[in-house]
């Protein structure tokens, strides 16, 4: 796992600078603090910060084919190296290393764009091809690696984090009102935005490819959906078996690496199942990590230690206090590039740090089985929503809601006022967002804090019709759970899960996560699974529970969902977190000029005096709070010498002339 980073000329061969390949690598010594390289010459320079899990001594990158005219830059993991270097050797290639990054470019050498099909990993790399002078550049399928880039100057300017692209001080940095509209309605930006102007995000499943100053994306695989007469045959018992194989091996091709690997542990039924199908299958001596909330409305302690107990592994927990969790949060939005509107975030970066001191550089996790197994709250509400829309007057359909929230329906003054709340388009089932206008609508009432410059700048906006151009054609046929399964994991699962609350958060602290639930041929058979077998009446993850009921405690299995959170006014509202109070102030409000600092006041007073805050004023605190941050850090003062420069243990320099970079070389280590 790593960081990569690079520049290509468009049109003319411009110097580059080692020195400038080096600061921008330097801000993603996080993601790779063992060794560092690069490849110069005169169109190109590319280079990347190492985390060494695989082939530790010999994997120094960028890496080569055997007539050193493809180089390439990587980040990620290829589950599937071993298998697929077998075949390439039987095509007569050959190796020098024991990596999975070669095997990327020589597969790319016979296949070009169709290597992609044939990779089962984590990933986002760039080839640099030498003779052709093009330049290409992949991400993998779910999104679970990042790929930003930029077009500044003729130059096409790309990294794993913006914070490295920022590095080079040609790039302008704003802010991106039409980003600020999409995070204030989806929790983040749709598939190839940022929230920065110019900066661009290769989507999941996407490459890039540069010829000239010829840039063309191209999405090459997406999340499906089986119509009836396209669905598996299966009964069952018979697709949780196939679905058990698929995970089976998904953990198994996980566990390669040349560093202990080990698992989250959070007491919940998907890091339950995969902690006891490794521990049961693979390894004897797993050692398992979790987090504890020292307010017990958040904390999950005691099905953790009753899994602990079960499977006799190492544990290690820490427990985030609501100091902590405050303390912290600007050191995380450095890491996330993108507001947040929960603090949840936050504790798994407190767990990353714990994972990383205790030696371990890979844990499996267990995110990906609510999307891909139907186990959200919201799926469910769906389907109780498309049952109440054939009769929208019904008064006994609506009821069957009180059985997924019987905590806020248990107050009979709520109940016709929640009521009223799932309505809300109920005679629209059609409508394409059916599942997620009423979330998205919500989230929406935020913009209501916008400062007037903001609202005004997007008042022709129109962030649904922005996502409208991203739903597939086949969209329109599938039932409702599989619009809402398609519309979670393409949005939130991608651009936030794996991101702020994935890689950002662990990467921090070089730690690898590793998803066994979105192995992709896990993901493409669920995908054919009748939708009525994912949800069996109102019994989510239908499927997944039937794979673990005879493994896994019954208090596990069937326990209530307890989504993760993070407290967030007891962890804000601190008189000793001076930050908060600084950049929530009237002036700096104003300077800012992105929220209505009289509405800000008034959300904070009211916040101060009540007992107990709403779900929504939360929200508000956390989200106004973390766009002052991110605006301060990367807009105002921001410094590009914020992390130390890379020191590159080797260099493959092939450009004409050293372009008066000779001071550069003698700081590094030669190895041409």
């Amino acid at each position: 796992m790593c960081g990569i980073t690079g520049i290509l000329n468009l049109s003319e061969p411009i110097p580059i600078s080692v020195d400038i390949l080096a600061l921008m690598a330097g801000h993603l010594n996080h993601r790779g603090p063992n060794e560092s390289g690069v490849y110069i010459d005169d169109w190109t320079g590319i280079a990347q910060t190492r985390l060494s899990i695989i082939d530790l001594a010999g994997g120094t990158q960028p890496i080569h084919n055997e007539d050193k005219t493809l180089w390439i830059v990587f980040n990620g993991e290829i589950y599937n190296y071993i298998e697929l270097k077998n075949t390439l050797l039987a095509l007569g290639h050959r190796f020098y290393t024991n990596t999975d990054t070669e095997i990327i470019l020589h597969l790319y050498e016979d296949k070009q764009e169709n290597c992609l099909h044939l990779l089962n990993g984590q990933f986002a790399f760039a080839i640099w091809d030498s003779v052709k002078q093009k330049l290409f550049i992949a991400r993998d399928r779910v999104g679970k690696k990042p790929l930003y880039y930029t077009i500044c100057d003729n130059q096409f300017i790309f990294g794993s984090e913006i914070k490295s692209i920022f590095a080079y001080n040609k790039v302008n940095r704003e802010i991106d009102k039409k980003g600020i509209d999409q995070v204030f309605t989806y929790w983040t930006t749709l598939p190839g935005k940022t929230f920065f102007k110019n900066i661009n995000e290769l989507p999941a499943g996407s490459y890039i490819s540069i010829s000239g100053d010829h840039v063309t994306v191209k999405q090459y695989w997406d999340f499906d959906f089986a119509l009836p007469d396209e669905q598996v045959n299966y009964n069952a018992n018979e697709i949780t078996a196939h679905s058990k194989e698929l995970l089976m091996d998904s953990i198994g091709i996980r566990l390669r690496a040349d560093v202990p690997v080990g698992c989250y542990l959070s007491g919940g039924l998907d890091s339950s199942g995969i902690a006891t199908l490794v521990k049961n299958n693979f390894n004897n001596k797993l050692n398992t990590f979790g987090i504890r909330f020292s307010d017990e409305e958040f904390d999950e302690g005691q099905y953790q230690k009753e899994m602990v107990s079960k499977l006799n592994v190492e544990h290690k927990e820490i427990t985030a206090e609501n100091k902590d969790i405050g303390e912290l949060l600007p050191e995380v939005i450095w890491h996330t590039e993108i507001p947040l509107l929960r603090l949840s975030p936050v504790p798994l970066y407190m767990l990353s740090k714990l994972v990383n001191q205790s030696g371990f550089r890979v844990v499996l996790t267990g995110e990906g089985a609510d999307e891909v197994f139907g186990g959200y709250n919201i799926f469910r509400e769906t389907l109780i929503r498309s049952f109440w829309s054939k009769y929208p007057d019904s008064k006994i359909r609506p009821r069957l809601l009180e059985q997924l929230y019987p905590y806020i329906f248990k107050d009979k003054r709520n109940k016709s006022t929640l009521s009223s709340f799932f309505k809300v388009g109920i005679d629209q089932p059609d409508n394409p967002f059916f599942s997620h206008l009423i979330r998205w609508n919500n989230t929406a009432r935020l913009k209501k804090f916008f400062s007037d410059d903001v609202t005004d700048s997007l008042q022709h906006n129109d962030t649904f019709m922005d996502l409208n151009k991203l739903i597939p054609e086949r969209f329109s046929k599938w039932d409702a759970l599989s619009k809402a399964q398609y519309l979670e994991m393409k949005i939130f699962m991608s651009d936030y899960l794996l991101s702020s609350q994935g890689d950002r958060v662990a990467m921090a602290h070089s730690l690898e996560i590793r998803m066994p639930y979105l192995d992709y041929r896990l993901i493409e058979f669920m995908g054919k699974v009748p939708s009525y077998l994912k949800i069996m009446g109102l019994t989510e993850k239908f499927i997944l529970k039937k794979l673990y009921k005879d493994i896994l405690p019954n208090s596990i299995v069937n326990r209530p969902k307890h989504p993760y959170r993070a407290p967030i006014k007891n962890s804000l509202l601190n008189k000793n977190l001076q930050y908060v109070e600084h950049f929530l102030s009237e002036s700096k409000l104003k300077n800012n000029n992105l929220f209505n600092s009289s509405m800000v006041k008034l959300l904070l007073e009211k916040l101060t005096k009540a007992d107990k805050s709403s779900e929504f004023d939360n929200m508000a605190l956390v989200s106004i709070l973390t766009t002052q941050i991110l605006n301060d850090i990367f807009i105002d003062n921001y410094d590009t010498h914020k992390s130390a420069p890379s020191i590159f243990n080797v260099v493959f320099d092939k450009r004409s002339t050293l372009k008066n970079d000779h001071h550069s070389i003698n700081k590094i280590i030669l190895n041409n």
